[in-house]
């Protein structure tokens, strides 16, 4: 397995770390701070096709595939995690459709999500229903020749400033996860409301809400991958979305380390600076090492992603060791800070916060074991 980067996503990568250092991490603790979605940044990620990199460029895209999708997080994440956020949502839900949707689902919704005309986002989460997507309330029922949906999710990621969402519910609640499907509707369909927003312990530029369903009828033609294929849809998107959360972790840790070697080389304390103290290099090595390893098992799990068909346990793999290295280096970079490491002086303490989340949504950290061990022990 080649884990060198190809030209053209050394040019990819590239041009994401540019775009995020020069515009993003301007205002990365500004929008945090108020909790604001950053909309000027959004339009620049539309320009340069940031929000279709990864899509086939027949629906839109440019083409990119998971390792452009895994390098651009990873390169956001770096400076603010919320905007790695909001990308891996939305491409989360695209590749829903561009899995299992038919040719003429792809060619009506894609390309305006690819373009990032639409914000695409996931609705499966529902108060009863997390971990345990059998348990969810969600219901469609058939009428002709469209679905009347009722119910409602929540932690729903992009979900204020949603276009189009991919919808899980229960047409057959006595199947279990075999009685879910999944629909495809836009905002301006009828019955779609946004509840309530949430205000966040990190990732607070990404705007996560409540959405509900009051007698939506979406056209039978919108339903994703045949009745009863739900959770065969939403099994399939997570895997490539925990590419995603895992990228986004090294980008974290990334940044993390990026600013606690930048200080550690700065302040001084005894007449020298602390970096030259063997108890601070060490702590600096661990951190790299484990960063290092984890962007390697996620770029692993990304390039097998393109390959082949399964990649859970890959997938999952890499989400737990670059989520608990995210939280690792977090905490160790605030450390090294020191007290000014605990204000919102340096960036690190929202590393920090942001890193938390990535432990748990797209499946928890203890789900990841279970998928792994399942696997091992099979």
């Amino acid at each position: 397995m080649d884990f060198e980067l190809t030209e053209e996503q050394r040019l990819i990568r590239n041009m994401v770390r540019e775009f995020a250092e020069n515009e993003v991490k301007p205002i990365a603790a500004e929008i945090d701070k108020n909790h604001r979605w950053p909309e000027e940044t959004i339009a620049r990620m539309r320009e340069l096709g940031i929000l279709g990199l990864s899509i086939p460029e027949e629906y839109g895209g440019s083409g990119g595939g998971t390792i452009a999708y895994s390098l651009a997080i990873e390169e956001l994440s770096r400076v603010c995690a919320s905007h790695g956020a909001i990308l891996a949502v939305h491409i989360g839900a695209i590749n829903s459709i561009r899995l299992f949707g038919t040719e003429a689902q792809k060619k009506k919704f894609i390309p305006e999500m690819a373009s990032g005309k639409r914000i695409a986002c996931l609705c499966m989460t529902e108060p009863g229903a997390g971990t345990d997507a059998s348990a969810q309330r969600t219901r469609a029922v058939r009428d002709g020749d469209r679905y009347i949906i009722n119910g409602g999710k929540i932690f729903i990621t992009n979900g204020p400033v949603g276009g189009t969402y991919v919808v899980l519910c229960m047409t057959a609640p006595e199947k279990g996860v075999k009685g879910i499907s999944a629909f495809i509707a836009n905002r301006e369909t009828r019955g779609l409301k946004i509840g309530q927003i949430e205000e966040k312990l990190g990732i607070r530029g990404s705007v996560t809400s409540e959405v509900f369903f009051e007698d939506m009828a979406v056209p039978a033609e919108n339903l994703l991958g045949g009745e009863g294929q739900g959770f065969k849809v939403v099994m399939k998107t997570l895997d490539i979305g925990r590419i995603g959360m895992a990228s986004q972790a090294v980008g974290i840790a990334q940044g993390a380390l990026d600013a606690a070697v930048a200080y550690v080389k700065e302040r001084k304390q005894f007449g020298k600076p602390i970096a030259a103290n063997q108890g601070i290099q060490w702590m600096v090595a661990e951190m790299a090492a484990r960063i290092e390893a984890a962007r390697l098992l996620t770029r692993k799990a990304a390039i097998l992603c393109d390959q082949r068909d399964r990649i859970s346990l890959e997938a999952a793999i890499a989400k737990l060791t670059a989520s608990s290295t995210a939280m690792d280096v977090t905490v160790k970079a605030v450390q090294l800070h020191g007290g000014i490491g605990y204000t919102t002086h340096h960036p690190v303490e929202r590393f920090l916060r942001d890193a938390k989340i990535t432990e748990i949504y797209e499946g928890t950290s203890e789900v990841m074991k279970m998928v792994i061990a399942g696997s091992v022990l099979a």
